[in-house]
């Protein structure tokens, strides 16, 4: 079961090295930067498959960010 969790696991270490690199400020900005990115390509209906995963890890950063 542990194999199967690794993928969330590597997610959230990068985004937990991002705050450290860049602050918490500018990483709250980013991950809002990234997730309105995300939204704007998910709404091409060809591009969902990559915006998608940028709007969870934009919203990932956020609350890395916060807390």
């Amino acid at each position: 079961m542990r194999w199967i969790l690794w993928p969330f696991k590597m997610i959230f270490n990068l985004v937990t090295s991002i705050v450290k690199i860049t602050g918490r400020l500018v990483s709250v900005i980013l991950g809002l930067v990234i997730l309105i990115l995300g939204g704007a390509i998910t709404m091409t209906i060809v591009g969902a498959i990559v915006g998608v995963p940028l709007c969870i890890f934009g919203v990932m950063l956020m609350i890395r960010g916060f807390f």
